[in-house]
């Protein structure tokens, strides 16, 4: 039986290398879960992410002052190239399950480099709509498979490595964002020109970086295998699992209602880049300065935190509990915005501010929650699939998410806000509800087991050895099940 390598005495010799809660985040990026592999995907996440801040930072103006668009066409083409990028999720978990992510992941870094520098060269509006649909779907696929290789190379420290990798995504897309003010402060189409091609530069460095690290195999979840024999009665308690294996992710209903609730766990990102920035021009008289400061904070905050707070909420249990804090910091964010209208200049400015950080501290509690539950609640032998499925959810809320803030809440006043975190703090209790018992379904029925041993053991009196067996299988099913205390059980 294959042990657990998460929890395990730290004073053991042959225990993994962990590293240590309390170091720091430099020497953790040098040891970071998964050795070697980690560490060089941990430096191309952050290149890609430093060519992110520019393209973010730059592309608006530069289809604006370079290529002359409409502001009406500028809307348009981001909508078609934000639904274009939810297909890149479940495209890319479905080539992961046939080819190796590696190669898959280079494949997306170079379809961007190409799509990129096609941006410079084409300069009306339909050359370009196919053109950055197509970047859009590259860079959700990309993202996708950089978490997926992350859950094969750190295995059951998936979520250190998680932590690590928002931190260094941070810091890169904060770099880019930086350079990227100084070729807007110039303004010229040169230099506009620059920041895009840095952009596509970032891919090739990226994908030269993939390119040295080594294939990694799937690692299997404990937390969501079945014990007992392949063919046992444990397997046969198990519908929900044996169904999702044969049905796939699309059929799966157990799963798709997970994918279905991560959608409204996802508002943190729009309510920090659309509706905290409008809500302030429009509702309040605190000062615009203030607009780049919520980035800052937000960049930060995940910087610095963004390890503390998954070494927190590491395990089931945990990450099922962190979707309901997920869903009480965002009411109470969104209670603070609707009472900011409702003080002067400074007031308002302390109150939005105190909702940029609360909505940050939503963030951090999503991160570690919704990729961590997508991994647990998916099938071992088809997870690939699954948690592109999974991974739909955010850009589906990139789409679906400013329309929704805009129209409808902002629309409704300090009202709308109040009803939306009343409803998503409803969801997170829901969404709770289902993971826990799903996780249920999927752990070791442990106590079960223990009856029918008991059951069996005094006509099983020929046979001791058998009967010896069967209690040694009996201990280990219980050591496994006390090594996973965080796992919900039915």
């Amino acid at each position: 039986m294959r042990r657990g390598t998460g929890s395990g005495n730290p004073d053991d010799p042959k225990a993994p290398k962990v590293p240590k809660v309390r170091q720091g985040l430099w020497a953790r990026l040098r040891n970071p879960p998964g050795g070697r592999n980690a560490r060089i995907m941990l430096l191309a996440l952050a290149v890609d992410r430093i060519g992110s801040g520019l393209w973010a930072a730059s592309v608006v103006l530069y289809l604006t002052f370079v290529t002359h668009l409409s502001a009406a066409q500028i809307g348009v083409l981001l909508g078609v190239a934000g639904v274009a990028g939810i297909a890149g999720s479940p495209l890319a978990g479905r080539l992961a399950g046939r080819f190796p992510v590696r190669s898959l992941l280079i494949g997306c870094h170079l379809l961007r480099l190409v799509t990129v520098v096609l941006v410079l060269v084409c300069d009306s509006f339909g050359a370009l709509l196919p053109v950055i649909a197509v970047t859009h779907l590259g860079d959700r696929a990309a993202k996708m498979l950089e978490m997926l290789f992350a859950t094969r190379a750190a295995g059951e420290h998936r979520v250190a490595y998680q932590a690590l990798s928002r931190s260094a995504a941070n810091a890169g897309f904060g770099v880019g964002a930086g350079i990227a003010a100084i070729g807007l402060a110039v303004g010229t189409t040169g230099a506009y020109q620059a920041l895009i091609l840095g952009n596509a530069l970032s891919f090739v460095l990226a994908a030269a970086l993939v390119w040295r690290t080594e294939d990694v195999r799937e690692t299997p979840v404990e937390a969501a295998a079945p014990a007992g024999p392949p063919d046992g009665p444990a397997t046969e308690r198990l519908p929900g699992r044996r169904a999702a294996r044969r049905a796939g992710p699309w059929r799966d209903r157990g799963y798709l209602t997970f994918v279905l609730l991560d959608i409204p766990m996802n508002l943190d990102d729009s309510i920090l880049g659309v509706g905290l920035p409008l809500w302030l021009v429009d509702r309040t008289s605190a000062p615009h300065a203030l607009i780049p400061a919520f980035l800052v904070i937000n960049t930060v905050m995940v910087v610095v935190l963004q390890i503390s707070v998954s070494a927190r909420a590491e395990g089931p249990r945990r990450a099922t509990r962190a979707v309901l804090l997920y869903g009480a910091m965002t009411l109470v964010c969104c209670v603070l915005l609707a009472a900011a209208p409702l003080g002067g200049t400074w007031t308002a400015a302390v109150v939005l501010l105190a909702a940029a950080l609360v909505v940050t501290l939503a963030e951090l509690m999503r991160s570690v929650s919704s990729w961590e539950l997508a991994v647990l609640l998916a099938p071992e032998d088809d997870r690939a699939a699954y948690l592109g499925v999974a991974g739909m959810s955010q850009s589906i809320q990139k789409s679906a998410g400013p329309p929704l803030l805009t129209g409808a809440v902002m629309a409704a006043g300090p009202a709308g806000w109040l009803v939306l975190g009343t409803a998503v703090a409803g969801l997170a209790v829901v969404q709770q509800w289902a993971c826990a018992h799903r996780l249920g379904l999927l752990a070791p029925p442990a106590p079960e087991t223990d009856a029918r041993t008991r059951t069996r053991a005094p006509s099983a009196s020929p046979a001791a050895p058998h009967t010896l067996g069967s209690q040694r299988t009996t201990t280990e099913v219980s050591s496994h099940a006390d090594r996973h205390d965080d796992l919900p059980h039915r």
